[in-house]
């Protein structure tokens, strides 16, 4: 049987975007582009199969208004071509009788706001895909809307919708005998018990990928799953065990965002073992690399925490300035991860009453999204942040001794960065 696209959200469809209203005075383009969204899907549901068909009249008086308004958008950049092209193609497929004319602007349009950080609004998207395009989607495509409505989800830590998403991706993907569909349906299956917590299962399942994948040659799902098991062996404090994992799967990346943000998570590994030039390195080819979105802002975080690290006040208070540019449209863990290493830099400095209120914030943060694995974290260093003059995760740790040639590779790489 399957399974239904329906959000965990009641209320009126894509009323997700009117609430841009709430956060900006209008009419600023923000607002105007919400309501230009909310207008163009309202729009794309009348090809829905479950509704009754609108007359030719009714369908061309609302294409002309929704059309009409969204020109009226041009000038306000890449999100209103996007609306004007979901338009376009609405009535193409309406008069050719073919949603797969539809469903390119749609994924387009998607993956703009899931690059924005606007998660809630990407998912409405996916959902219209699945929606308007039950049992007349072409079969690539369903696979690829329930994985990426996974990968949404699970950015906004709402692990029990992905987990569905992530299964029903795999159910269909088995089904069409597409492979590369099934791991990716796994890989993310084992992204939703890495970030709720569940370190065994996702290790269990990381190892079992990684076998096949290499046994079955498929590369990009190789570099997924060294990626993911980097950052685990990292978390259980096994960096030096999980560096070499996320150097190879940079090496196997071939898209840069995937490298830049292997890239990050490698100077995170590196940080954790003492080694704070190998991970500024890193960290900074990472900020030079890209200008702007979540893998920029988690280089910046990381890199603050470097000269908190260092004991260099006045870089990590440029640092904390720059991380707070994009932060309110970052993801629930970005957020926690940012105020948990301001807490973890004001204690190094000594200052255990702000870093008190800084780590609360990110705990609260934490729990409130199911983030059980940053909890644990979090709440071991509040028990220990007033029992002594730093936690020991504040401790600024001694220089790393290389015990394998994998290591003294990785560092060399990364120096050849810095230079």
């Amino acid at each position: 049987m399957t399974i239904e696209p329906k959000s965990h959200r009641a209320g009126l469809p894509h009323s997700v975007f009117l609430r841009r209203m709430t956060d900006d005075p209008i009419p600023s383009p923000q607002v105007r582009l919400g309501q230009g969204a909310f207008l163009a899907l309202r729009f794309v549901d009348l090809l829905s199969p479950d509704r009754e068909a609108p007359t030719p009249d009714v369908f061309r008086y609302q294409w002309a208004a929704t059309e009409r308004y969204c020109a009226e958008l041009a000038s306000e950049g890449t999100e209103a071509s996007h609306l004007s092209c979901i338009v376009r193609s609405a009535s193409e497929a309406h008069r050719r009788a073919d949603i797969n004319l539809l469903t390119p602007a749609l994924f387009a349009y998607a993956l703009y706001l899931e690059q924005e950080a606007q998660f809630e609004e990407a998912e409405d998207v996916l959902q219209t895909i699945l929606t308007i395009g039950r049992g007349r989607l072409q079969q690539a495509d369903e696979i690829s809307a329930w994985l990426r409505l996974g990968r949404t989800r699970r950015k906004q830590a709402e692990f029990d919708g992905a987990i569905t998403a992530y299964s029903e991706a795999g159910r269909l993907a088995s089904a069409a005998n597409d492979t590369f569909s099934v791991f990716l349906s796994r890989i993310g299956l084992c992204n939703v018990h890495y970030f709720r917590g569940n370190l065994p299962e996702a290790e269990r399942g990381w190892r079992t990928v990684l076998a096949d994948a290499t046994a079955a040659g498929f590369g990009a799902i190789e570099a997924q799953a060294h990626h993911g098991l980097g950052n685990l062996l990292q978390r259980r404090g096994l960096a030096d065990a999980g560096a070499p994992h996320l150097w190879r799967a940079y090496e196997l990346y071939e898209n840069e965002l995937d490298r830049l943000a292997v890239l990050n998570d490698l100077g995170i590994a590196l940080l954790s073992m003492g080694d704070v030039e190998g991970a500024e390195n890193a960290l900074r080819e990472v900020a030079r690399r890209e200008p702007s979105g979540t893998v920029r802002t988690n280089a910046l975080i990381e890199l603050m925490h470097c000269a908190s690290f260092r004991h260099d006040r006045l870089r990590f208070e440029r640092t904390r300035e720059q991380c707070l540019t994009n932060l309110e449209g970052m993801p629930p863990n970005v957020r926690a991860d940012y105020y948990f290493k301001v807490g973890v830099g004001l204690a190094r400095f000594g200052n255990f009453t702000k870093a008190e209120a800084n780590i609360r914030h990110s705990l609260e943060i934490a729990s409130a999204h199911g983030l059980h694995e940053v909890v644990f974290r979090i709440e071991r260093i509040l028990n220990g942040l007033r029992v002594c003059d730093a936690p020991e995760e504040t401790r600024v740790a001694p220089e790393p001794i290389v015990q394998s040639d994998a290591l003294r590779e990785v560092r060399a790489s990364l120096a050849a960065f810095g230079a």
